[in-house]
């Protein structure tokens, strides 16, 4: 039985390899590996916890679950924009970590072979640490996310004693 899961397991991660959520953040187009992703939703209520960094706005209910969100925005250190019925969230699950991000608009699934994701430029590594490889997708590049880095230990422990 625990085989059969294995191998359904695998043929799951198997079709999400090389696909990634694309979304808009201004005029910058960003793409997170599809298999972190659990739902994407309209922005919520969100209820603010004191003593977080600005770019964790709080949380949110979702079916009973209590969900940190981070704007993505703020976290790139981009202007804040105000919410609309445009703004996202995209709930996602990272090592057993689940998060939602605020982001601009939610854009579509895009297959992005290996070979067309090269290593983002060394101009400025930590400006950087958040982007995991650049996409070329016909004549538009995406920045892909590393998902792993999007909250770093700090960020974790911080959200783990004061949320979750």
């Amino acid at each position: 039985m625990a085989q059969i899961q294995q191998q359904e397991q695998m043929e799951q991660e198997d079709t999400q390899q090389g696909k990634f959520l694309t979304f808009a953040l201004g005029n910058e187009t960003f793409g997170i590996e599809i298999r972190y992703v659990t739902e994407i939703i309209g922005i919520q209520p969100i209820t603010e916890v004191p003593e977080l960094p600005e770019y964790i706005k709080g949380i949110i209910n979702l079916r009973g679950k209590i969900i940190p969100v981070m704007d993505v925005r703020l976290r790139f250190k981009k202007e804040y924009r105000a919410y609309n019925d445009r703004t996202c969230v995209i709930v996602v699950d990272i090592d057993d970590d689940c998060i939602g991000l605020i982001v601009d608009s939610v854009a579509e699934v895009l297959a992005i072979p290996e070979a067309d994701i090269i290593a983002p430029p060394e101009i400025h590594r930590t400006s950087n640490r958040y982007i995991k490889g650049v996409g070329k997708v016909g004549n538009e590049v995406k920045l892909i996310l590393d998902g792993n880095r999007l909250l770093n230990d700090g960020d974790l422990d911080q959200l783990h004693s004061s949320i979750l």
